[in-house]
């Protein structure tokens, strides 16, 4: 049975994060408009919000699965950077007092804190248009038809069949009691499904197999409950300095979480299970997706 910790490998995936997260920052920088005129201060906010910080697992995650079908860096840089629009966009929404009401975000205060709410809710409307701005243009792939399945799969991955029904049910069930079926249907929505578009864009750029397009959205949908768990687990177990943000408020606020429903310790062995599970998707794949292997580990074991 494989593993989801190739010997060796873990010491790579932080690196490669790193580097990920270099190349997506410069990439954002030069897609991204310069604050100037009235509208300079929506800009600011849009820069603020979406470059510098985070764990860029999603543009990983991207630029992963394009690799393993030789697909143009360049052009998988921009697909990323559209997937981290979107993801911005989220979180800049989900901080906001009408929704999870966070001060802070990746170590800084949060868009609206920095900002203020109007320029928070406008930022986050124009980095979700700025994301299909980016994928509709040729320098994303030559291939219109490809660009168009970029974009129907990311509308979709983000909209009211994915991450937007996700933060609903998220908000419809907070207080309430909710068994494990419906915080892993909550949580395949708000964070699975960006997720799995993430490994899915290289495949699309890369006009993969129907078999290898599967193969990643299977571990798709394993690494992302894995990465939902262990985020509940940091929330009750974590150091707010290394997560970047006040922790225990999902148990203040009567969250669906998988801790609340199994407890840590089920939980913990369930973020395991799904890790292995996450890996064994990719045995239909070379030592070319050892990075996407090493990820299902990092996602466990990461301390922030």
């Amino acid at each position: 049975m494989n593993q989801p910790r190739p010997p060796g490998l873990r010491a790579l995936i932080e690196p490669a994060l790193g580097e990920t997260a270099s190349l997506l920052d410069q990439t954002l920088d030069t897609l991204l408009p310069e604050p100037a005129g009235l509208e300079a201060r929506l800009i600011e906010a849009m820069r603020y919000a979406v470059i510098g910080g985070g764990k860029r697992l999603r543009a990983f995650l991207v630029l992963q699965s394009g690799r393993l079908f030789g697909v143009d860096r360049r052009a998988l840089a921009r697909a990323a950077a559209a997937v981290e629009c979107v993801h911005a966009y989220s979180l800049v929404h989900d901080d906001l007092p009408a929704m999870d009401d966070d001060d802070m975000r990746r170590g800084r205060p949060s868009v609206h804190r920095k900002f203020d709410e109007a320029a928070a809710i406008l930022a986050g409307d124009a980095l979700q248009a700025h994301a299909f701005t980016i994928l509709a243009a040729p320098e994303t792939h030559a291939d219109p038809y490809v660009r168009c399945e970029l974009m129907a799969r990311l509308a979709n991955a983000a909209g009211a069949s994915g991450m937007v029904a996700g933060q609903m049910i998220d908000m419809s069930v907070e207080g309430k009691a909710a068994d494990v079926t419906t915080i892993t249907r909550l949580q395949r929505l708000k964070t699975g499904a960006l997720i799995s578009f993430a490994c899915e864009a290289g495949a699309i750029m890369g006009k993969a197999s129907p078999p290898m397009r599967h193969a990643l959205l299977g571990f798709a949908q394993d690494l992302g409950l894995a990465f939902q768990i262990a985020d509940d687990l940091l929330d009750v177990e974590g150091d707010d300095v290394i997560v970047g943000k006040k922790l225990g408020k999902d148990e203040a606020r009567g969250k669906a979480t998988f801790v609340k429903a199994l407890g840590v310790e089920r939980a913990r062995s369930q973020a395991q299970v799904l890790a292995e599970q996450a890996v064994r998707h990719l045995d239909i794949f070379d030592e070319k997706a050892d990075l996407l292997r090493a990820a299902a580990a990092w996602s466990v074991s990461r301390k922030g």
